[in-house]
């Protein structure tokens, strides 16, 4: 694939995760209240305090698109966390397990890549209410291309 002008962008993102340094990491999605706490070489952590009303399907539980977008900030640090300078990654496939309701209030994810060749990584993430069993399963694959 050739070199775009978001490739910088994405390089100096995953320096800022290979880093660990969460205060510098940016995203639109933090505007939803998600919050990196720690990246770690093949790992991440984050939490989500509170979710905004829009995040909340008629049930008063968090809609799993939602969810799924949690889910992905986890993944794609976890991934960043393991690229070399020059490499960048996107998701080639991405499962969801919804195993109970989760309703509003904190939750905290954990991602790591479970294996990584030249070209493709497959990473898993687990979200839960602080506490509490697993209430998201995901795994993913994600596809390597260097810049």
């Amino acid at each position: 694939m050739a070199a775009t002008g978001k490739i910088g962008p994405l390089t100096e993102l995953n320096r800022v995760i290979r880093e660990g340094r969460v205060a510098d990491y940016q995203s639109p999605n933090l505007a939803l209240g998600m919050r990196p706490l720690k990246f770690e070489p093949g790992s991440s952590h984050w939490e989500w305090p509170e979710q905004p009303p829009a995040a909340l399907n008629p049930f008063g539980s968090i809609h799993g698109g939602y969810l799924a977008v949690f889910v992905d900030e986890l993944l794609s640090t976890a991934i960043g966390s393991i690229l070399e300078a020059d490499e960048w990654a996107m998701t080639a496939e991405m499962k969801l397990s919804y195993l109970h309701v989760l309703h509003a209030g904190p939750l905290e994810g954990s991602a790591r890549v479970l294996r990584r060749a030249r070209q493709i990584a497959f990473v898993e993430a687990i979200l839960r209410q602080p506490g509490q069993d697993a209430a998201v399963m995901a795994s993913s694959t994600w596809a390597i291309s260097r810049v």
